[in-house]
């Protein structure tokens, strides 16, 4: 058992799971807030031995460095790689503090949110249709730019309505070939594709000005990263065409000042929060607690 459990910033876990957390330490300290500066965030976790954080405070060496007593670090977010984590991971690990995250908690918010924004593209609801005439999701060729978990189910989800699907990834995956997706050079899918999907991890930048050229014009480009897959200024110029960005989140655009262009679809909204994300958020982060602390609760 932690002697002193702390949330830095709000965690999104359901009460009863907030209840859970004082199973795991003799003092529970959640804050409701998110702290301005790393002093702060400093100030926070104090003596505390086991620190919990969500996806908008960055925890790095410095922080961490004065905070001798940390021994566990629960990022209540996703985590992919120790380069698109906002944890320090390495030095955490350095230092032998256990770092954990969770995956697959929002997924299903994202998918549909790109068939119901795609729906609404293609036919015209409350719009003019994509094509000056309504055509539905069949026939489509769509990319996918990232086939892990909810690039996969985006993937599922189109081929469902009738697309017809390619992807790019590190490498060729025998599931997606015995479901019929083609697997594409990067370049190829980009030129190929109606509709791009970018499924890719913080701060992986795979579009570039070469990338933008091959994608072309008369294109639809989603991205449902949390930080935008491209270069700006040939992103930009891209969408000086005939073409159109979507994206839920300031953070997947790349900033405030693109929410005004003519040609991009933001919403401000993080489709992967749900009541359903909250439950399973709250249940992955329960249980990284129970496997390194042996605790289990009911």
């Amino acid at each position: 058992m932690f002697q002193k459990l702390v949330a830095i910033e709000p965690i999104h876990l359901i009460l009863s799971a907030e209840q859970g957390l004082h199973s795991f330490a003799k003092e529970v300290i959640l804050y409701r807030d998110i702290p301005g500066d790393d002093h702060e965030i400093t100030a926070r976790i104090g003596d505390a031995d086991a620190v919990l954080l969500s996806y908008t405070s960055q925890l790095g060496k410095p922080v961490l460095e004065q905070c001798p007593n940390v021994k566990y670090i629960g990022m209540c977010c996703s985590l992919y790689s120790p380069e698109s984590a906002n944890v320090d991971i390495r030095y955490a690990n350095s230092r032998g503090i256990t770092v954990t995250g969770i995956r697959d908690y929002g997924d299903e918010g994202v998918v549909e949110y790109v068939i119901s924004e795609l729906v609404r593209c293609l036919h015209g609801f409350g719009q003019e249709p994509w094509d000056g005439m309504a055509r539905e999701i069949t026939g489509l060729q769509a990319g996918i730019v990232g086939l892990g978990r909810s690039g996969g189910m985006i993937a599922d989800a189109l081929r469902f309505f009738g697309a017809e699907v390619s992807y790019f990834a590190r490498g060729e995956k025998e599931e997606a070939k015995a479901k019929g997706y083609r697997f594409l050079p990067l370049d190829d899918l980009l030129s190929e594709s109606e509709v791009v999907c970018c499924c890719l991890n913080r701060n992986t930048l795979l579009l570039h000005e070469a990338q933008f050229e091959k994608l072309g014009n008369k294109k639809i480009l989603f991205n449902t990263g949390l930080s935008p897959a491209w270069d700006e200024v040939p992103f930009l110029q891209w969408l000086g065409g005939d073409n159109l960005c979507y994206c839920d989140t300031v953070g997947a655009l790349g900033g405030a000042h693109l929410l005004n262009h003519p040609k991009v679809r933001c919403m401000q909204i993080t489709s992967g929060r749900s009541r359903q994300t909250f439950d399973r958020l709250s249940e992955k982060v329960l249980g990284n607690l129970s496997d390194y602390t042996g605790i289990k609760i009911q």
